[in-house]
């Protein structure tokens, strides 16, 4: 993969934000403000979609991306970037801000399911804190009866 293109790709984001780019599997992901709303694979620029933006680039023709994974094809939620986006960073501006927030979106599902986990996990050790409790009370009290019988 040519730095060169990632280069090209940082500029078309430019009127975005400072967009950045990381090495990963092979490419780079693209990321603004911590959330990865691109991928940049085999000099080809991939954007962040879910249930709310994958129309746009289904209408627009764009290809979903594909690796192939144990032998078999695997695909991502990012579509290939539309070619006349990929002209001028005012073009590609619509877009940039479409997978930004897929990205968001998704960040927030995966918080909420965090958050939902966390609970369910404290739920589980008040329950289990409540049936050690009235365990120990029942033993405590067990305890109590046999004492006054032996009295």
């Amino acid at each position: 993969m040519s730095d060169d293109f990632v280069d090209y790709v940082m500029e078309l984001f430019g009127p975005f934000g400072t967009a950045t780019a990381r090495r990963m599997f092979g490419g780079h992901g693209v990321y603004l403000d911590g959330l990865m709303f691109a991928i940049v694979s085999r000099d080809m620029l991939y954007l962040k979609a879910d249930e709310m933006n994958r129309i746009e680039f289904e209408q627009a023709g764009c290809e979903i991306f594909g690796y192939a994974r144990k032998g078999k094809r695997a695909t991502l939620n990012f579509f290939r970037a539309p070619e006349d986006a990929m002209e001028s960073p005012e073009l590609m501006l619509p877009w940039a801000r479409s997978a930004y927030a897929a990205a968001l979106r998704a960040n927030a599902k995966r918080q909420v399911a965090g958050q939902a986990q966390a609970a369910r996990k404290i739920a589980q050790q008040k329950t289990a804190g409540n049936k050690s409790a009235k365990t120990k009370t029942a033993r405590a009290a067990k305890q109590l009866e046999r004492s006054k019988r032996t009295k």
